[in-house]
């Protein structure tokens, strides 16, 4: 039952990370031309479009670090055990899709290539660690 739950909880950590990273994407209307709301059907075209304007990977470095910690803060309130670990885990799985769409995409600044690995562990880690510090207050109250 703990596989079920560990599952549901990346699962859904990894949803609500993509959900805020879309969200941060879509914040100025003038990067999005098209009218689909996820803007990963036509990344490549949306890349190279933005890819002289560095608010955008900056809007993007920021949307990142704050879908890696919610999404790790909802993995560890879901997961029962090694609660750091799993929000960790969102993190690792958010910087290997990264690294592929640096790889697959060549429209991405060299700020932006060195940046988003000091992102992704150190906020989810964060939103791990929040959660357990939560749960440790409350488990010493009782």
């Amino acid at each position: 039952m703990n596989f079920l739950r560990n599952t549901f909880g990346v699962l859904l950590g990894l949803a609500v990370a993509a959900f805020i990273i879309t969200l941060g994407v879509r914040l100025n209307p003038s990067w999005i031309t098209y009218d689909q709301f996820t803007p990963f059907k036509k990344w490549e075209y949306l890349l190279f479009s933005v890819r002289n304007k560095d608010y955008f990977f900056i809007a993007l470095l920021v949307a990142s670090g704050i879908g890696a910690m919610v999404g790790g803060v909802i993995t560890a309130l879901i997961v029962k055990y090694a609660k750091v670990a799993y929000a960790i885990l969102i993190g690792f799985i958010l910087l290997f899709i990264a690294l592929l769409d640096i790889i697959i995409f060549p429209y991405h600044p060299t700020f932006y290539k060195i940046l988003i690995f000091l992102i992704f562990f150190p906020f989810s880690w964060v939103g791990g660690k929040i959660v357990e510090v939560i749960t440790s207050q409350n488990f010493k109250k009782k």
